[in-house]
């Protein structure tokens, strides 16, 4: 299964980045309701686009933790 991070938006379009930092532009009303930088999309073997709250959570969580060990935040 492949995974997203939505680097930023652009537009009509959602950049996304896969493991290997290649970038895709995807059009914002193909990504799932809510989607908002730094989400982690899941993409399924159909094609469609999810929301994996549980990975965002997750990414979202380390990079706290590393800005608190950097700049005592």
């Amino acid at each position: 299964m492949k995974q997203l991070i939505i680097d930023r938006f652009e537009g009509k379009f959602a950049i996304c980045e896969d493991a290997e930092e290649k970038y895709f532009a995807i059009e914002t009303s193909e990504l799932p309701d809510g989607a908002r930088e730094g989400d982690v999309l899941r993409i399924t073997d159909e094609g469609e686009l999810l929301l994996d709250q549980e990975a965002t959570n997750a990414r979202r969580e380390k990079i706290a933790a590393k800005q608190h060990k950097a700049f005592g935040l």
